[in-house]
């Protein structure tokens, strides 16, 4: 598909909308559209099963993790959504680099309530940190694994108002490999999905 295509080209060197021009946000959010007419998927919550999985963060407007990913000194790894379809959960993991047994991940999870069949309310229930070497973290999908079922050991643990804490995400694309969501803030959201 060539909006497909292009929108990756648009997005590649932006380091996830970090680096980027007025005319690139621009040519970014113009692949988006055309991508987002030609949706194979225009009931997302109707196909848990294709939106379920690791998605990998490539493309954002959200100032929150723009943010996150200008830390100096702590740079910011790769950043996930990990979306547990059925349950209606979500993740976000974003992994800290840095100087060697300082590396961390912090950990946002969520439940989701539908609003329709593209939107779902995000209702923030906690969120964690910890040292990686500390946590005994050895992969992303073992850390889900933890945080469904009890605590990671050594990490802080902060619950959230849900109420306080709460936004919208609609699924405006979504195929195999390729998710394209907006948030409330006027938020954009490109992810592909990934094998951990």
């Amino acid at each position: 598909m060539i909006a497909k295509a292009e929108l990756l080209a648009a997005i590649a060197g932006t380091n996830r909308g970090v680096i980027t021009s007025e005319a690139n946000r621009s040519q970014v959010l113009d692949q988006v559209v055309q991508l987002e007419v030609q949706n194979p998927t225009p009931q997302p919550l109707n196909h848990r099963e294709r939106l379920s999985g690791v998605w990998r963060l490539i493309y954002t407007t959200s100032q929150d993790l723009l943010g996150l990913a200008r830390l100096p000194m702590v740079p910011a790894g790769p950043i996930y959504q990990c979306i547990r379809g059925q349950e209606l959960k979500l993740y976000n993991v974003l992994e800290l680099q840095g100087l060697p047994f300082l590396e961390a991940v912090v950990c946002v999870a969520a439940r989701l309530s539908p609003m329709s069949e593209r939107r779902v309310q995000v209702h923030f229930e906690r969120s964690i940190f910890g040292l990686k070497g500390l946590m005994n973290y050895p992969s992303l999908d073992t850390l889900i694994s933890r945080l469904e079922t009890q605590s990671p050991v050594a990490a802080l643990n902060v619950p959230l108002n849900t109420e306080r804490s709460a936004g919208w995400l609609e699924t405006t694309y979504l195929d195999e490999d390729l998710r394209i969501g907006r948030g409330n803030n006027d938020s954009l959201f490109v992810l592909t999905k990934v094998t951990i």
